[in-house]
């Protein structure tokens, strides 16, 4: 997988079952469910970009997270803090799949960090 594209595209919403019907109408998403998670993985398809749709609570306000691909997650946080973003969850760990982080650009819009 080649750096900077997109990567997964996460939606936080305040109804999570209307919004997955509302995403699964209007772009022909099949989603499954992962009860455990209340997270809804888009199944893969030639034209659709792998993510998932899950609820806003305390810690996860409502919106959309597009993430990019990056060699480096500490090193890309450490040039987008020098660029005047903030870090709004730093770098973990997702078992087996890759690390992880969300800065606010200068904006304070959300832009996901993925490293394979």
């Amino acid at each position: 997988m080649s750096d900077k594209h997109p990567a997964w595209i996460d939606i936080t919403a305040s109804d999570a079952p209307a919004s997955r019907a509302f995403y699964s109408e209007l772009f022909g998403w099949r989603l499954r469910l992962v009860e455990e998670l209340d997270y809804a993985l888009v199944e893969p398809g030639p034209s659709t970009l792998p993510g998932g749709i899950g609820s806003a609570d305390a810690t996860r306000a409502a919106g959309i997270t597009t993430y990019f691909s990056v060699p480096d997650v500490e090193l890309t946080l450490v040039r987008a803090e020098a660029l005047g973003a903030t870090v709004s969850t730093p770098p973990w760990t997702v078992p087996g799949l890759g690390r992880m982080a969300v800065i606010l650009d200068p904006d304070g819009n959300r832009v996901g960090l993925w490293q394979d």
